[in-house]
């Protein structure tokens, strides 16, 4: 059967480029009739008969995928097949989906050649004509072409398409993602008129050192007795197809400054538009250069997704993604792991991003058999391969932000890699292969590695890593190895909470020429919202047995495409402008083509957060990889600020000083923030305050009474601040586990080891509750069940006037890591240390002065900016779809937690904490699946900590480094509690 057999497809035409021309076209988008079957077997035999009656068929959308419209169910995998592994053949079970769709042709449609073409349709499907069967597709995400012109009808005509689910193609098609069937992306149906343009293949170079360009645009007609003209009006050109030829004075295309040129090709038939941009890529001394320059990349990974639609993305949404690419800082996309709608690279091409396209190909399955029967390594397989391969880079060749052909992604080794290879290079030698998953690289023109430690990166930059055991033993492949560029293609996992450790990634990246960049993974969550659901479904909410769970949960936006702190801390580290100082001020221009003259720098200072001076900047042009000093107003560094004493903020930013097409002017791009000289008063403190004595801790009414605060004798638990209700404070040290905790299958698994330790069952004993003169002090032992180690806390109040000061002695006992320690295995970090305490609901507000505006941990801080801050506490969560801690805000001087009116708590760090806030306890958040299971309680739970242990990448990564690690050890740390009243 052709669907389980090894041939790309029958009837199609050769594939060609994607071209906007002035032929005719139809669109045959819209609402098809559609049948679903369990197999092929029970699919109807007459489906493409005009006589067949369907009016009791259900409708679809098209492009769409049937699994989210009623029809079946969607199914989430990472690595495994959800079928059994036996190639080339498909399951027994193939659902089988049958499209009929009727369309009136035109009176004034030429009579003529026509083509039908489909851009994506998964996983492999026929189609005919009214009922002449034109051929045979499979490649999901590639385009597919059918000589139609001989079979149309004047008026009615009938097109029917049998999909189904599963194919042969589909051992090559295990991409980490939604298995998705359907007709997904647009239907057309194309006139060629005689003397047409049958495909256009545009080169162009540009010369760095003349500043001349070149052009050559070939294979435009397979017949050459018409005459076709190229025409470039911008550039006064009008030459006939062929060439080359040199145009001297033309602006080069980059991803920072995307110049393009419109051109037609003109034939007596039809008129093709074009936008060319003039680059050379090359690799240059061991490094990829783009017109003469090493670049850069700032990029991210990106499925095609949508929270309704699956893949069937549209062009506003295509848009809307980029146009957030291009607002964060990236400047690069690596198309995974199969081709993007061709409308994408358009608006690459007209944006500026940087492109690595990708084949649709990826065995990944077959690690479940040690790679036995891969087709990368089996020759039967190779046309399949190929196809896939000819079919993209036909169709991308004339995008100048295509500068990268990527064979595929994690196929292992195979020979077949090779064909694959040498069929590219001869086809267009002007742009560079990757392939990552061959540690050889003998096919591929990069040095790649996914989720590589920074020791380890660190070793690639000086070239010192040591040699994979396939170039070992090979010293020309492995001298070749070596000298290529790296690129880390996947890296900094973003799944839930994360990723951390970026700004370490960025800071080994730009020591070394060889390191040339990388792609996080990935741009977006891949959250389904089903019709009339609240909550994103992943894998696993279906009832199947086999899936990738919320593995595919692991964006920078989240899956209705807000953008999650994880974005604004990746936004904040790949800033291709730094500045430095203050005094003067050192400004750095990262980028690798455009001078800085396109933005407006300005300053603003701050007196205990808030404004009290702003000012412009005048900065000289600065070059590409150059750099300025600028001496701050002298003012700042000598003046007093007029607001008075206290602690004082220099921010200096760097917006957009005119549109763009992708940001409005002032759009920020890059700012920092530095301390200037005080007055020398404490931080918090606006004014001298007059020294008061402590008052005296006391026993009544069954009670103990300090200052503004009232205790249980027994637990030495604060019950009431001021009138108010309180529970606890008691100290802390677990949290939610986040998906960087979990690790992936057990690797990295921070939580395996605080788990064995007993940190998610902690016990509280009081050893004592002392009553002394100016004190209560708490002793406590926290330790949990079945288990010798504990932790003592000592809790020490005082008061002084309305201040009640509580500080935390902990002094952890027991093996808690280490040779010899009780713990298996070692436990060397705790999720948190610090205060839980809850409040009234009724104290909903919060005010802080401190890090934000968003979430920000130990090793994801980069973004956080020192200012006054306010907000509900349901603003302060973060909707991951996935509930897990969150919602941390860190370097707090001070908060305020009030009710509408202003009654409420003041706390104050000495000199600072991170504070959470929410509406549920650590252990709803833990058991919560989705974010519905989250129910608001009678009260709001502070977390007032030290420190949080740092997030990591563990999802899929290396974990969290050293020095972000909270290790179990001694410490000491103060808060101190306040009365707010209304007004």
């Amino acid at each position: 059967m052709y669907f389980e057999d090894l041939v790309p497809g029958t009837g199609r035409r050769e594939p060609r480029a994607w071209l906007r021309s002035s032929a005719p076209v139809i669109s045959l988008n819209g609402r098809w009739r559609f049948k679903l079957s369990p197999g092929p077997a029970e699919a109807p035999a007459d489906v493409m008969s005009s006589d067949l009656v369907d009016d009791d068929w259900d409708e679809l959308a098209v492009p769409g995928h049937w699994v989210l419209q009623g029809h079946d169910r969607p199914r989430y995998t990472n690595t495994a097949f959800p079928f059994p592994i036996d190639p080339p053949r498909p399951p027994a079970a193939n659902p089988t989906g049958d499209h009929r769709r009727w369309f009136d042709l035109p009176a004034s449609w030429p009579g003529e050649r026509a083509v039908l073409r489909f851009e994506g349709v998964d996983s492999c499907f026929k189609v005919w004509l009214n009922g002449v069967e034109l051929g045979t597709s499979k490649g999901s995400r590639l385009p597919s072409e059918f000589e139609a012109g001989a079979h149309l009808r004047p008026g009615r005509n009938l097109l029917a398409v049998r999909v189904h689910q599963w194919s042969s193609g589909s051992y090559l098609e295990d991409q980490d993602m939604w298995w998705l069937p359907g007709i997904f992306r647009d239907v057309t149906l194309r006139s060629r008129p005689a003397g047409g343009v049958e495909d256009v293949f545009v080169h162009t170079g540009f010369d760095q050192v003349s500043g001349a360009g070149t052009l050559q645009v070939d294979g435009v007609t397979t017949d050459p007795a018409y005459a076709v003209r190229v025409l470039v009006p911008e550039l006064g050109l009008d030459l006939a197809a062929g060439g080359p030829v040199t145009i001297p004075g033309v602006e080069p295309w980059s991803a920072e400054v995307p110049k393009l040129y419109d051109a037609t090709v003109v034939a007596p038939g039809e008129t093709v538009e074009l936008r060319i941009g003039f680059r050379t890529v090359a690799l240059e001394d061991g490094r990829l250069t783009v017109n003469g320059r090493p670049i850069f990349f700032r990029g991210v990974n990106r499925h095609e997704h949508d929270q309704y639609r699956g893949r069937a993305v549209s062009e506003d949404t295509m848009r809307q993604d980029l146009v957030l690419m291009k607002q964060h800082n990236i400047n690069a996309v690596r198309t995974a792991h199969y081709p993007p709608h061709p409308a994408f690279l358009e608006l690459c091409d007209e944006l500026g991003l940087w492109v690595i396209d990708e084949c649709d190909l990826e065995t990944h399955g077959f690690i479940y058999t040690d790679w036995q029967g891969n087709p990368a390594d089996d020759p039967d397989w190779a046309p399949m391969m190929l196809d896939r391969m000819r079919r993209m880079v036909e169709r991308d060749k004339n995008h100048p932000s295509v500068i990268i052909w990527s064979l595929g992604n994690e196929s292992h080794r195979g020979r077949n890699f090779g064909e694959l290879a040498k069929w590219t290079r001869q086809r267009d030698p002007g742009r560079p292969l990757f392939y990552e998953r061959d540690r050889s690289y003998e096919f591929s023109d990069f040095y790649s590695l996914m989720y590589t430690p920074i020791d380890e990166l660190e070793r690639i930059g000086t070239r010192t890593e040591d040699a994979p055991a396939e170039t070992a033993a090979d010293p020309p492949l492995e001298a070749r190895r070596r000298a290529l560029p790296f690129v880390l293609c996947e890296y900094a996992h973003a799944m839930g909470n994360g990723p951390g450790g970026l700004a370490d990634y960025q800071r080994v990246f730009e020591r070394y020429p060889r390191l040339q960049g990388g792609f996080v993974w990935e741009w977006i969550d891949h959250g389904i919202l089903l019709p009339g659901a609240t909550d994103h479904v992943y894998g696993g909410d279906f009832g199947e047995k086999v899936h990738g769970g919320n593995f595919c949960i692991d964006g920078l936006l989240f899956p209705d495409r807000t953008p999650s702190p994880g974005l604004t801390e990746y936004k904040k580290v790949i800033e291709p402008v730094r500045i430095t100082g203050p005094d003067p001020l050192r400004i750095e221009n990262l980028q690798d083509f455009a001078t800085l003259d396109h933005l407006t720098f300005g300053w603003t200072e701050e007196l205990e957060g808030q404004q009290v001076a702003a000012g412009t900047l005048t900065v000289p042009s600065i070059p590409a990889g150059a750099s300025a000093t600028v001496p701050l107003p002298g003012t700042l560094v000598t003046g007093a600020p007029a607001g008075g004493a206290g602690e004082r903020l220099l921010t200096v930013s760097a917006v957009l000083a005119n549109d763009e097409p992708w940001a409005a002017a002032g759009h920020e791009i890059a700012w920092t923030q530095f301390a200037l000289p005080s007055n020398g008063l404490p931080r918090g403190s606006s004014a001298p305050t007059t020294q008061r004595p402590a008052r005296s801790a006391r026993r009544a009414d069954g009670r103990v009474v300090l200052g503004t605060g009232v205790f249980d004798p027994r637990s030495g638990l604060l019950v009431e601040l001021n009138g108010l209700p309180v529970d606890g404070p008691r100290l802390d040290l677990w949290r939610a586990p986040t998906d960087n905790d979990n690790g992936q299958g057990g690797n990295n698994a921070a939580v395996s080891a605080w788990r064995a330790a007993g940190l998610d069952r902690l016990g509280h004993r009081v050893e004592a509750v002392e009553v002394e003169e100016t004190e209560l002090v708490v002793r406590s032992r926290v330790a949990p069940d079945g288990l010798g180690l504990a932790v003592r806390a000592t809790y020490r109040w005082t008061a002084v006037g309305e201040r009640l000061t509580l500080t935390v002695d902990v002094q952890p006992e027991g093996g808690w890591d280490g040779p010899g320690g009780t713990i298996k295995p070692a436990c060397e970090s705790w999720p948190r240390l610090g205060l839980r305490m809850a409040l009234p609901r009724s104290l909903d507000r919060v005010r802080w002065f401190g890090g934000g505006p968003a979430e920000a941990y130990a090793d994801s801080r980069q973004a956080a900016r020192i200012g006054r801050y306010s907000a509900t506490v349901d603003e302060l969560q973060t909707p991951y779809v996935v509930p897990q801690e969150n919602g941390s805000r860190i370097d707090v001087r001070w908060a305020e937690v009030s009710d509408a009116e202003g009654n409420g708590v003041r706390v104050d760090g000495a000199p600072v904490f991170q504070l959470t806030a929410r509406r549920w306890t650590t252990e709803d958040l833990e058991r919560a699946r989705h974010r519905s299971d989250l129910t608001a309680r009678d009260r709001v739970y502070l977390n007032l900590d030290l420190a949080q242990n740092g997030l990591g990448s563990a999802s899929c990564g290396p974990g969290a480094l050293p020095q972000y690690v909270l290790a179990p050890r001694p410490r000491t740390f103060a808060v101190t509690f306040s009365p707010l009243s209304a007004g």
